[in-house]
């Protein structure tokens, strides 16, 4: 039998029925607090719980509904210079056991969304309400975005250790304590300022001098500090590693 046969006498209701959806994992910091964009489930199942953005995959790519169901949410819209053109967006990983959506068979593919400086949030249609809620507070959500979540930001934290996606959260020109910031907010990790500074500067190509000082002194006073801006590297190397598993490494 032919290609053409084959699919000419192909009937997909010979198999069972298996649903696509997106997920998103969508971070950002507000406040000096890594947040999580949750939404209100206005529909059955989980009505009235807590859950990620996501919805059903229509005739559209995978990356393009997660960024629909991003922008449904945020009320950003991809190509008129907004913040949604900024969002580092990436696959996560794909979820389908069996009973994790008690209405039929669904495989949901997450994914991570990381952007600075996002608006307050608008409810999608399906909705109830939309909000930015800090990671420590994220819990008990509908389906397995627990898990979800959690595997999102150690995603998240792992990005900051070997990319320089944390120079995205700060300005155009920026002190090593600014940057500082961002990875304790990140790994939610108190960091050694001078230990980071060192470990900052010793990577080639994470930042570079402007040559120029901040116009207040630093932060307890004293001279001014010095203003770098993101170098060129793609990858950090050597890494910077989260103290805790520096800890587990030694």
């Amino acid at each position: 039998m032919d290609e053409a046969s084959f699919l000419a006498g192909y009937n997909p209701r010979d198999y069972p029925a298996v649903a696509v959806t997106v997920d998103v994992v969508a971070l950002t910091i507000r406040d000096g607090k890594l947040c999580v964009l949750l939404v209100e489930r206005g529909q059955s199942p989980f009505a009235g719980h807590r859950a990620l953005p996501g919805g059903f995959v229509r005739e559209e790519a995978l990356d393009e509904a997660a960024l629909r169901e991003l922008a449904e949410e945020t009320g950003l819209t991809p190509g008129d210079g907004n913040q949604l053109d900024r969002v580092h967006l990436e696959q996560l990983k794909t979820y389908g056991d069996p009973d994790r959506d008690p209405r039929m068979r669904v495989v949901s593919v997450a994914y991570l969304a990381f952007a600075p400086h996002l608006p307050e949030p608008t409810a999608g249609s399906d909705a109830a309400g939309a909000y930015w809620v800090p990671v420590d507070e994220a819990k008990d959500l509908a389906f397995d975005h627990d898990q979800v979540l959690a595997e999102g930001l150690e995603r998240a934290r792992d990005k900051l250790e070997y990319t320089p996606l944390a120079t995205a959260f700060v300005g155009t020109e920026f002190t090593i304590s600014e940057l500082r910031q961002v990875y304790t907010t990140v790994w939610g990790e108190e960091l050694h300022a001078g230990n980071f500074h060192r470990k900052v500067l010793s990577v080639p190509g994470f930042v570079e001098s402007t040559g120029e000082t901040s116009a207040r002194g630093g932060e307890r006073g004293g001279p001014k500090a010095r203003l770098y801006r993101a170098g060129d590297a793609r990858l950090l190397h050597p890494a910077l590693l989260r103290p805790t598993r520096e800890d587990r490494v030694r």
